[in-house]
């Protein structure tokens, strides 16, 4: 269990307008050279980081629920991560796992191996992030089964290069204008079970949207002997946050097990304990035969993995390769990391992800523009809507609620139609919680007057 801290809350502390002068001028500077297709929610200018705050160049301080996109997985610059990159970057900063070997990519496949979900051996393939993750598998799905097609679902997003974009579904932004896509990729509908038909949904256990695959698009589209792989996130990140019937990803995992199909998980974002376990699909007791991690692995350095099956990496020396995958200081990091999550962080993870969960809920009762909270550990959403009676999906209102939250000096993300995501460090604690809690319904009450 985390330490209680002695010491007041350092943040919010909001001194001056938003943005301040030091981040306006910044902001002018990052438009005239900075590429505009990033996608920036508000302004803010970050200068540094520590637990679940963050402070900027004008010395205002925010409480983060965001985690650099669920990245900083044990808080902005743990003391242990820091010294574990410094310690490692007096020695060895790069050599290239690809061409050689040394020990802290060797440790960090061992250790992935070990902690990964079931009990098949396992072997491992590192990257710099999660699109590289999936790029990974889908060489390895079509290498190893010799089939060209893949199933995925609509709402996923698996990332932005040109592989990884072609499973992706989630905004018609992200694929506007780049097609033609990787040939051979299906998309089928994901189980939501707040959407219409909840209880159905709920009650089918996904069991119709795997009938639909089999009776649709294995009858009607593709042979299921042409299928490598079915792609899934675990939990739909920013597809909107969504949490599949409990049966779900076991019926899917049985019928990619009857077809010899590769069964592909996608935990880029619900993986190395932001659910409250390692791996989300823990949470279904399924055993994929690849999972595919990156973001909070090294808690804020470029490192992904690709975890398979042993007896799945048929490819040979030159398939497939990375200069910067498994970069030792990103494999120090993440060694500790990995350790910060199995004496403290994932419980407490599921600790405050239950307190949250349970207070949304009650605050859900209060505002009628809250439609549904959902989630595991601290990867919650929080869906806005028009009016309780209609559930329809409210992007405006969420869009504005960010915004208020901003000025409080919370710091949120939307994803989905109209959802709140909340994923803050794993290092929260009850007061930060609490706090921003407070902060989220003052924004929602501003934002929908």
């Amino acid at each position: 269990m985390l330490k209680p801290v002695k010491r007041p809350l350092d943040a919010p502390s909001i001194r001056t307008e938003l943005p301040g002068p030091r981040a306006k001028a910044l902001i002018e500077l990052d438009r005239q050279f900075v590429s505009p297709s990033y996608t920036r929610y508000y302004p803010l200018v970050v200068q540094s980081g520590r637990g679940a705050t963050i402070e900027d160049v004008d010395g205002n301080r925010f409480l983060d629920f965001t985690a650099g996109i669920a990245v900083c997985s044990t808080g902005h610059c743990h003391p242990r991560v820091v010294r574990a990159i410094q310690q490692q970057s007096e020695k060895l900063l790069h050599m290239s796992g690809t061409d050689f070997y040394y020990e802290p990519q060797i440790k960090l496949a061992q250790k992935l191996a070990q902690i990964a979900p079931g009990s098949s051996p396992k072997r491992v393939f590192f990257t710099n992030s999660g699109t590289e993750s999936i790029e990974a598998a889908i060489k390895l799905a079509r290498y190893h089964t010799r089939r060209p097609h893949i199933i995925a679902f609509q709402g996923a997003f698996h990332g932005r290069t040109m592989g990884a974009l072609s499973l992706t579904a989630s905004k018609a932004v992200q694929r506007r204008g780049f097609g033609p896509f990787l040939p051979g990729v299906t998309h089928v509908p994901f189980p939501n079970p707040a959407r219409d038909n909840a209880k159905k949904t709920r009650d089918d256990g996904g069991q119709e949207c795997v009938d639909y695959i089999e009776s649709q698009v294995l009858r009607r589209t593709v042979a299921p002997d042409e299928v490598a792989a079915i792609f899934v996130e675990t939990i739909q990140g920013e597809g909107g946050y969504v949490v599949p019937p409990p049966d779900f990803h076991r019926r899917l995992k049985e019928l990619s097990q009857k077809h010899g199909m590769l069964y592909v998980v996608d935990e880029v974002q619900s993986g190395m304990g932001r659910s409250g376990k390692m791996f989300a699909i823990e949470h279904f007791g399924v055993e994929p035969d690849v999972v595919c991690t990156a973001k909070g692995i090294a808690s804020g350095l470029p490192l992904g993995a690709m975890i398979a099956r042993s007896e799945l990496m048929t490819w040979p020396p030159g398939a497939h390769a990375s200069t910067f995958g498994g970069n030792p200081v990103a494999c120090a990091a993440a060694l500790e990391t990995i350790a910060l999550l199995e004496e403290e962080l994932m419980e407490n993870a599921a600790r405050q992800g239950e307190f949250l969960i349970r207070r949304l809920r009650v605050m859900q009762e209060k505002l009628p523009s809250i439609g549904d909270v959902r989630g595991m550990g601290l990867m919650i959403g929080v869906e806005l809507v028009r009016d309780r009676d209609s559930r329809q999906p409210d992007g405006k209102l969420r869009d504005a609620v960010v915004q208020s939250a901003f000025r409080r000096g919370l710091l949120l993300l939307g994803c989905g139609e109209s959802t709140l995501r909340l994923c803050p460090p794993l290092v929260l604690d009850r007061r930060e919680a609490e706090k921003g809690l407070e902060i989220l319904e003052q924004a929602i009450g501003e934002a929908s007057l």
